[in-house]
């Protein structure tokens, strides 16, 4: 069955300038691929030329015929589950992640999903996977390593001069027992004279 170009917008010289001017390669490949078919070639050197088999070709001619050019676009998947969290939601849990949990109201120093799972479901009332927040701290670009946190109340002068005046640490010396008087697992060992007695 040989493939019918019905729309007659454009003839083989209006695909290829299309291509040319086209930003999207997949798109691009469809237009050279029906040039060619308008320029005689058969549906298997047409379809090859642009990386498909015959059907698919068959497929975007009847998106051409359909809806012109802009058929030969790769459509938006529909099928994946949309967004629960509107752009400024999710610009507001970016604004969360880089201020840091307040103490006394988060009572934790530092945001972990399962805690930014818990803040969503309570601002925005919507309650999400854990994993869910996890792939959202990806596409916010935000890295799971950070730094170890510090707590608020923490005196880092008072820190710097308990270093300056703390006693360098050793380690104790522990007292040396005489290998022959112990066994490998740390017993006393039994004279072998006193053993014979027993």
């Amino acid at each position: 069955m040989t493939v019918s170009i019905t729309r007659m917008d454009l003839d083989a010289s209006g695909f290829r300038v299309a291509a040319r001017r086209s930003k999207d390669v997949a798109a691009t490949q469809r237009m050279l691929a029906l040039a060619m078919v308008l320029e005689g070639c058969t549906r298997t050197e047409a379809a090859r030329s642009a990386g498909m088999d015959r059907q698919t070709l068959r497929d975007w001619v009847h998106r051409y015929n359909e809806l012109g050019l802009a058929g030969l676009v790769n459509r938006k998947n529909t099928g994946a589950p949309p967004r629960k969290l509107t752009t400024e939601q999710e610009a507001k849990v970016a604004e969360w992640v880089r201020q840091g949990p307040d103490l006394q109201r988060h009572k934790v120093v530092r945001w972990r999903l399962v805690d930014l799972r818990d803040e969503i479901e309570r601002e925005f009332n919507v309650r999400l996977h854990e994993r869910t927040v996890g792939k959202l701290m990806a596409r916010l670009k935000f890295s799971r390593v950070s730094v170890r946190p510090q707590h608020p109340a923490q005196d880092v002068a008072a820190q710097e001069a308990h270093k300056k005046t703390s006693p360098a640490w050793s380690p104790l010396q522990s007292p040396s027992t005489p290998a022959a008087s112990r066994s490998n697992y740390g017993g006393r060992m039994k004279h072998a004279s006193a053993s014979k007695a027993a």
